[in-house]
């Protein structure tokens, strides 16, 4: 008898000694998992669904994302950027996933209006208007850190491949949209510094990406306007930092930017190599700046100390001589947009003024020269009180749709 209770004791003992040795191996490996992973697992708890999806209308679902941690743009600044989608598709995957888990980028065609104004008050508005087609969208929220500004920015999560039809469903669509900070679409520091992104259509019947091979360090399209926003305390830094690396658009097509600060500067950044009949080689472009109120030699619709517009198609002084009018890209949008400022010098009321504005050029207002089916989101970011106004999908008069964030929130 006591032989059997010796045994069961023992028995026991083993069952302790074996539970407790699993307890201390997935208390290791939750340590080792935190230590490696904690910024994004902060981030991935952050996520918040603000709006829900109206297929009806073609909204899409509206997320809000705060980012923990730097998201290791120093160590992609430090290997000198990259050239194209599929190496920044491996970076962000190296690094987030640790390489465990595939992540994606995917292509697109976009149309947007923007513009520069100043309010009644004197506060500096840049307006932003993205259409596309119907889209998750991720508000995302970057912390200042190391010598970086904190940022607010738009994201439109197609580009990381979520499914368009669907909220976000499961822990891997959650873990792709830790790679939202490298997709920027528009945004604003805490600098009061805003910078937005849009399509130009250069290269003829076939757009053709400026892929610029000058030996400085390499940027694609979204992550260019990330290093901006994190970097650029004016507008003039902005262009220092656009200056200092070789351009690679994303997705197969061609971009221009245009950066305002809180002074009431701004200007648009196009990449060009002669006319749009000669404009084939993207490897040749070079950046051109157009400032708001200094260049005397650009279109007068350019010209004023209190606004700038911008749509999809180049701006910069003789691009389009001997080309047809149907080149210009947006060029409708462009002159209502300066119809609507010139009157007035560019003083609007306010934000909801400006969104005015944005309502007249948007989808269902607008007969528009593409094929992009809705205006995705309106934003109108307040520079001087560093605020950003955002609309989903022209629901203007809907309370649940329109956001206001500050870096105070």
């Amino acid at each position: 008898m006591e032989q059997k209770k010796n045994k069961r004791q023992l028995w026991k003992r083993i069952g302790i000694g074996i539970a407790v040795g699993c307890l201390s191996v997935i208390l290791l490996l939750g340590i080792v998992v935190y230590a490696v992973w904690h910024n994004e697992i902060f981030t991935i708890a952050s996520m918040e669904l603000v709006r829900e999806r109206n297929d009806a209308h073609f909204d899409g679902a509206v997320y809000t994302m705060h980012v923990k941690g730097g998201f290791y743009l120093e160590d992609f600044i430090a290997q000198g950027g990259v050239k194209s989608d599929a190496e920044l598709i491996e970076f962000v995957t190296a690094k987030i996933t640790k390489g465990l888990l595939d992540m994606g980028i995917s292509e697109s065609e976009i149309a947007c209006s923007s513009f520069t104004a100043k309010s009644e008050s004197g506060d500096v508005l840049f307006a932003r208007n993205y259409d596309f087609a119907k889209t998750n969208t991720c508000i995302v929220f970057t912390e200042a850190n190391e010598g970086r500004h904190a940022t607010i920015s738009t994201v439109d999560l197609q580009f990381l491949g979520i499914d368009v039809d669907k909220n976000l469903d499961g822990l891997m669509n959650k873990i792709t949209c830790l790679a939202s900070t490298y997709t920027p679409l528009d945004g604003i520091n805490d600098a009061g510094v805003s910078c937005g992104i849009y399509m130009t259509y250069q290269g003829g019947e076939t757009t053709i990406p400026t892929n610029q091979d000058t030996g400085r360090p390499d940027f694609t399209s979204t992550t260019l306007l990330r290093l901006i926003l994190d970097y650029a305390d004016n507008v003039e830094e902005a262009i220092e930092i656009a200056s200092s690396y070789d351009l690679h658009d994303s997705a197969k097509t061609s971009y221009h930017y245009m950066v305002a600060d809180a002074s009431g500067k701004s200007a648009i950044l196009e990449w060009v190599a002669g006319t749009d009949a000669t404009d084939n080689d993207g490897a040749k472009r070079e950046l051109k700046v157009i400032y708001n109120d200094t260049d005397s030699y650009v279109d007068t619709m350019q010209l004023s100390p209190n606004y700038q517009i911008i749509t999809n198609f180049i701006v910069y002084p003789g691009y389009y001589d001997n080309s047809p009018e149907d080149e210009k890209k947006g060029y409708d949008r462009y002159e209502k947009i300066y119809e609507e400022l010139s009157g007035t010098n560019g003083i609007v009321k306010d934000e909801w003024a400006a969104m005015d504005i944005l309502r007249i050029v948007g989808r269902r207002n607008w007969d528009n020269d593409d094929d992009n089916g809705c205006t995705v989101h309106s934003v109108v970011y307040n520079l001087a009180k560093k605020t950003m106004t955002w609309v989903s999908n022209e629901n203007f008069d809907d309370p649940s749709a329109v956001f206001t964030f500050g870096f105070e929130d």
